[in-house]
C-alpha cells in the first residue's frame, strides 16, 4: 500500500499534472531541445539528479539489487521530481506565454517521466509501458513499440553538476527545518513571516546559501534571510552525547567521553560543527569524535524558534505584524477560492467574478492585497456585500467566517 501511494500514486499524479497543461498548450515536443545552458537552474538541477540517478540505478540492477533500485527511483520521484521540481515550477506551466521558459519546463518534465519509465520498467513492467506509450504517442519523437524494447538510459556526464545538487540539497534542508518550526508553532505556510536568521561565517557556505536564498524564501513564505555571526549571543547551543554511536565505537570509554562532551562551551560546539570532528584527551590519550557522535540543539528565545540539522542552524522570527496578518488572510482566501473553482468544474483558464460576504479582516486584506487575489484566482472583479452571495459557499479559517460565490 505504501509503495502504491508513494511511488505509483505520485508518479501518476505527476504525469496527470504534466498532461493537463501539455494538452492545454498543445505541447508535443515539436520544438528543438532547449540547450542545457539556456535552461533555468531548477531544470538543470533536476536533469543533473536524473542523470546521477541513471548511474546509481544501473549499478543497483547490475548488482542484482532491484529493491535498492526501486527505493532510489521512489526517492527521486517523490522527493525531487514531485515534492520539489513540480511544486516549485507549477506557475511556469500555467502562466500564459508559450515561450522558451515554458517549453524548457515541458521538455524537462517530459524527459524525467520518460527516463523514469525506462529505469523502472524491469520492476513495474505494465505501469511503465503504459506511461511510456502515453507520453511518446503524443509526440513526433522516435519511439519503440514498447518501453521494454528501448535501451536502458545512459547518463550524460555533461548534465551532471554536483555543486548544483549540493546547493539544492542545502535549500531542501533549510526549507525542511523552517517548515518543521512552523509546524511546531502551528503557523500555516500560507501565513507569511518576516525573517530567517542563519549563523554563518564561512564564505563558501554563505555563498551557497545566498545562491538559493530566493528559492527558500518563496518555499517557506518568509520575506528575508539574514546571516549572523556564529558566536552571536542571540543563539545558545546545547550539546549532549549520542550514545547510539558512541557505545559501539568507544565501549568502556563512552562514559568519560560523554562527560567531556557535557563540558563543551559555545566555541567548542561551533568548532565541532565547522570541522566535523573534535579531538578529546581521555586518560592522557587523544580521542577523536565526529559530529554524528553528538546531538546539538539550540535554545528557543522569545520571538524566535531555532533548530539545527546537518551542520546548519536556522532561527525563525515568528512575530506577526498587521501587514503580515493581512497577507496571510489574502493567501487563505486564494486557497478557498481555488477550491471553489475546482468544485465548480471551471477550466484552469476561465476568468471569474467574486462575491464575498463582508468581514473586517477580509476588507483589510483586500485593501493591500486585492491585485494579488485577482491575479491568483483569475478574478476580474471582487464585490463585497453585507449578506454575501446567494448560494455562496461557507468559508471558515482562523476566527473569520464568510461566504464566497463566483460567476464565470
Amino acid at each position: 500500500v505504501e509503495v502504491q501511494r508513494k511511488f505509483f500514486g505520485t508518479l501518476y499524479n505527476t504525469y496527470s499534472f504534466f498532461s493537463l497543461y501539455a494538452n492545454i498548450d498543445g505541447f508535443c515536443y515539436a520544438e528543438d531541445d532547449i540547450t542545457n545552458k539556456a535552461r533555468p537552474e531548477i531544470d538543470r538541477w533536476i536533469l543533473s539528479e536524473l542523470n546521477s540517478l541513471m548511474k546509481t540505478v544501473d549499478q543497483a540492477f547490475a548488482d542484482y539489487e532491484p529493491t535498492k533500485a526501486g527505493r532510489l527511483l521512489q526517492e527521486f520521484v517523490t522527493e525531487n521530481l514531485s515534492n520539489w521540481y513540480v511544486r516549485l515550477c507549477r506557475r511556469r506551466f500555467w502562466k500564459g506565454n508559450y515561450a522558451e521558459d515554458k517549453i524548457s519546463a515541458y521538455q524537462t518534465l517530459f524527459t524525467c517521466l520518460v527516463e523514469v519509465a525506462k529505469m523502472a520498467s524491469p520492476i513495474a513492467p505494465f505501469f511503465t509501458d503504459k506511461l511510456y506509450q502515453d507520453l511518446m504517442n503524443a509526440t513526433g519523437l522516435t519511439k519503440k513499440e514498447s518501453v521494454h524494447l528501448s535501451l536502458f538510459p545512459q547518463a550524460k556526464e555533461a548534465l551532471i553538476d554536483k555543486a548544483l545538487e549540493q546547493r539544492m540539497q542545502m535549500a531542501q534542508n533549510i526549507t525542511s527545518m523552517v517548515l518543521s518550526l512552523r509546524k511546531k508553532e502551528k503557523l500555516r505556510v500560507r501565513q507569511p513571516l518576516q525573517k530567517i536568521m542563519i549563523p554563518a561565517s564561512d564564505k563558501h557556505i554563505m555563498a551557497q546559501i545566498d545562491a538559493i536564498k530566493d528559492l527558500v524564501l518563496s518555499e517557506v513564505n518568509v520575506k528575508e534571510l539574514e546571516f549572523m555571526s556564529e558566536d552571536s549571543k542571540v543563539l545558545v547551543k546545547d550539546i549532549k552525547a549520542n550514545f547510539k554511536t558512541l557505545g559501539p565505537k568507544y565501549g568502556k570509554q563512552m562514559k568519560a567521553i560523554a562527560a567531556a562532551i557535557a563540558q563543551f562551551n559555545q566555541q567548542d560546539i561551533i568548532g565541532l560543527e565547522k570541522e566535523g570532528t573534535y579531538t578529546l584527551t581521555i586518560d592522557g590519550n587523544s580521542t577523536s569524535i565526529s559530529i554524528e557522535d553528538v546531538i546539538i540543539s539550540s535554545q528557543d528565545i522569545p520571538g524566535l524558534l531555532v533548530t539545527n540539522n546537518k551542520g546548519i542552524t536556522v532561527a525563525l522570527d515568528v512575530s506577526l505584524s498587521d501587514a503580515l496578518i493581512q497577507e496571510g488572510v489574502a493567501r487563505e482566501l486564494v486557497n478557498r477560492i481555488q477550491n471553489i473553482r475546482k468544485e465548480a468544474g471551471l477550466d484552469v483558464t476561465d476568468r471569474i467574478r467574486l462575491d464575498i460576504a463582508k468581514h473586517p479582516k477580509i476588507e483589510a486584506a483586500l485593501k493591500t492585497n486585492k491585485n494579488y487575489i485577482c491575479q491568483e484566482t483569475l478574478a476580474d472583479a471582487i464585490c463585497l456585500s453585507e449578506e454575501g452571495p446567494k448560494n455562496g459557499v461557507a468559508v471558515e479559517f482562523d476566527d473569520i467566517k464568510t461566504y464566497i460565490g463566483l460567476t464565470k
